[in-house]
C-alpha cells in the first residue's frame, strides 16, 4: 500500500492531511482569539512554547503531545474523544455484518 502522504497520489483537497491539519491550525487559533489571548498567554498556560505555536499556526506543524496541550488550555479537548471512534452504521445490513465478523486483535499483512 502506498504511503497517504505521497505527493504523487490523487487526494482530494478537502481531505487531504496539509488541508486537514490547516484547518486545524486555523480553527484553534480562531479559538484562541474568540478568548482574547495572544500567542505569548497561550504559550504561556499551555506550556507549548512560543516558537512551536507561531510555527503551528502558520504552517500547520505541530507535535500531537503539543497539540493536545494547546487543547487543554483552549478548553477544547472533547474533539479528541471523537478520533477514530467506532463506524456510524447507515444500514441493519451494516451491523449484521459487523456482528457476525470476526474481531481481528492485529493487522494482517496484504
Amino acid at each position: 500500500m502506498a504511503n497517504i502522504l505521497s505527493v504523487n497520489d490523487f487526494v482530494p483537497d478537502d481531505f487531504s492531511p496539509v488541508s486537514i491539519a490547516r484547518g486545524i491550525a486555523l480553527r484553534m487559533k480562531e479559538r484562541r482569539l474568540e478568548q482574547n489571548q495572544t500567542q505569548q498567554g497561550l504559550a504561556n498556560k499551555s506550556g507549548v512554547s512560543l516558537g512551536t505555536l507561531k510555527r503551528f499556526e502558520s504552517s500547520s506543524e505541530i507535535s500531537l503531545r503539543n497539540l493536545l496541550m494547546l487543547a487543554v488550555a483552549l478548553d477544547a479537548t472533547e474533539e479528541f474523544g471523537l478520533l477514530f471512534s467506532h463506524q456510524q452504521f447507515t444500514s441493519i445490513d451494516q451491523v449484521l455484518a459487523m456482528k457476525s465478523a470476526k474481531k481481528r486483535k492485529r493487522g494482517r499483512n496484504v
